[in-house]
C-alpha cells in the first residue's frame, strides 16, 4: 500500500476487527468504504468517525441476510470511484444459543450459519474479480478464525464455515493468481471486542487466556495490521497464506495450561 492510495471496501465493518481494518486504511489515506447493515447502526458509528476526523470513510450498505447487497455494494462503488482494489471479507456470525455441538444443533441452525458466513465470501468476491481484472489486479483478504484451524467442542457450523472458508481462500488463490489477484486470509483469535465481552462467558475469556502463551486477548488494531499487510505492496509475492494471529494460542502440548506457571522441579 506505498506507490499509490487505494479503493478499500470491507464488509459488516461498523464496529469490532471490521471497523478496526476500517480505521486503519483510512488512516494511511486510502479511500475505505466501510459496509453497514442498518441506519440505527450507522448512527452511532458515524459519532466515531468524526471524532477521529477521518474524512475518507464511506458508507456502504452492506446486509448479509441481502445476498443481493454485495452484488449492489461492488456497483455503488465501482459507481463512484471506478475501481475496487481491496475487498476485505470481514462478516462472520454464529449464534451461542444455536450453534452447540453436532448432537444438540439443529440441521436448519446448521445449514444457516454456513449459507451466511460462506455466502459473504463468495458473494462480494465474486462481484468484485470482474473489476480487479479488468483493473490489473487487486487483494482479497478473508476473516477467518482460530475456530477453523483448530476443532472445538462447540460452534459447530461456525468452526466448520471458517475451516471451509480457509479452504476457500487457497482455491481462490490458485484460481485467480492468473488475473493478478491475491487472497489470503487472516484467523483471529479470542479479541477484545464487544461481540466476544457478550457472547463469550468471563469464565470461558479466562480459559482462553490461560491457554495463550502471550496470556491476553488480541486488541482490534493488531488484526487490523495483519489484514493491511496482506493488502500492501510488502505482500507482492503472497498469496494463499493463511495467518493465524491468535498469540500462540493452540501451540504446543495440550496441557501446557497445566503446568505454565509451575516452577522447573514441578514440571516433571
Amino acid at each position: 500500500m506505498t506507490d499509490m492510495k487505494k479503493v478499500v471496501f470491507v464488509t459488516a465493518s461498523c464496529r469490532g476487527i471490521g471497523f478496526a481494518v476500517v480505521r486503519r486504511f483510512a488512516e494511511a489515506g486510502h479511500t475505505t468504504y466501510m459496509g453497514y447493515f442498518s441506519e440505527e447502526e450507522l448512527a452511532e458509528t458515524k459519532q466515531e468517525i468524526e471524532r477521529l476526523g477521518l474524512k475518507n470513510i464511506r458508507p456502504v450498505f452492506n446486509d448479509a441476510r441481502d445476498k443481493d447487497s454485495y452484488r449492489q455494494a461492488v456497483e455503488t462503488i465501482i459507481e463512484e470511484m471506478g475501481r475496487i482494489d481491496v475487498l476485505v471479507n470481514n462478516f462472520g456470525t454464529s449464534n451461542p444459543r444455536t450453534d452447540l455441538d453436532l448432537e444438540h444443533t439443529k440441521y436448519e441452525d446448521f445449514l444457516n450459519c454456513l449459507d451466511l458466513n460462506l455466502s459473504s465470501v463468495f458473494l462480494s468476491s465474486q462481484a468484485v474479480i470482474p473489476h480487479m481484472e479488468k483493473q490489473g489486479g487487486g487483494a482479497i483478504i478473508n476473516i477467518s478464525s482460530i475456530g477453523g484451524v483448530l476443532p472445538d467442542i462447540a460452534r459447530i457450523g461456525y468452526a466448520v464455515s471458517k475451516n471451509a472458508i480457509n479452504y476457500m481462500t487457497e482455491n481462490m488463490a490458485l484460481q485467480l493468481g492468473r488475473k493478478g489477484i491475491r487472497v489470503n486470509a487472516v484467523c483471529p483469535g479470542q479479541t477484545a471486542t464487544d461481540a466476544v465481552k457478550k457472547n463469550m462467558s468471563p469464565e470461558f475469556q479466562e480459559l482462553f487466556m490461560r491457554h495463550c502463551p502471550i496470556r491476553r486477548m488480541a486488541e482490534p488494531s493488531e488484526m487490523a495490521e495483519a489484514v493491511f499487510y496482506f493488502a500492501s505492496d510488502a505482500a507482492a509475492y503472497t498469496t494463499g497464506q493463511i495467518l493465524v494471529v491468535a498469540g500462540g494460542f493452540g501451540l504446543g502440548t495440550p496441557i501446557f495450561a497445566d503446568f505454565a506457571d509451575r516452577s522447573a522441579d514441578e514440571r516433571h
